[in-house]
C-alpha cells in the first residue's frame, strides 16, 4: 500500500491518495477537503487506506511523510501515555486522526517503509496522483 496527501497551500485545498496493489489486483482510493494541511492529508490517507481492508492484512505501508511514520512507530505510544498530550503538556496536533489511526493499527501487522516524495517511486507517484485528484474534485 503507498498513501499520500497533497495540500494546496498550508491550510488549503486538500487531497489523499491510495494505492493498493495484492495478488495482481490493485485498488485506488482518494478524497479531499475543502480547508485542511498536508499532514492531516497523509493521515487521512493512511487511515482510508487501512479502513478499506475489509479484514487484518499483513501490511507493507509506504509513506512519504516522516510525519506519520515517525507518530505511528515512535510518538504515538508516549502521547497515549500523556492522555494525547506531547512531552511539553501541549495536545497532541490533528489528535483525532491519530486516535483513528490508532485503532485501525491494531486490526493489522505493519512494515512501515519510507519513502522519499517525488524521487521516481512508482507507488508513491500513483499515490500523489490521486491525492492530486482529491484536490482537483474539491475545487
Amino acid at each position: 500500500m503507498w498513501t499520500d496527501g497533497a495540500c494546496k497551500g498550508n491550510p488549503g485545498v486538500g487531497g489523499w491518495g491510495v494505492w493498493m496493489k495484492a495478488g495482481g489486483r490493485d485498488k485506488e482510493l482518494w478524497g479531499g477537503e475543502k480547508v485542511t494541511t498536508n499532514n492531516r492529508m497523509e493521515l487521512t490517507a493512511v487511515i482510508e487506506g487501512l479502513k478499506a481492508l475489509t479484514r487484518p492484512c499483513d501490511v507493507t505501508l509506504h509513506v512519504d511523510s516522516q510525519y506519520v511514520k515517525n507518530g505511528a512507530t515512535s510518538w504515538m505510544k508516549g502521547w497515549k501515555r500523556n492522555g494525547w498530550r506531547t512531552a511539553d503538556k501541549k495536545p497532541v496536533k490533528n489528535a483525532e486522526l491519530w486516535q483513528e489511526l490508532d485503532a485501525e493499527l491494531q486490526r493489522h501487522h505493519i512494515t512501515w517503509v519510507w519513502v522519499k516524495g517525488h524521487a521516481g517511486d512508482p507507488g508513491n507517484e500513483k499515490a500523489d496522483e490521486l491525492a492530486n485528484r482529491g484536490v482537483a474534485d474539491q475545487r
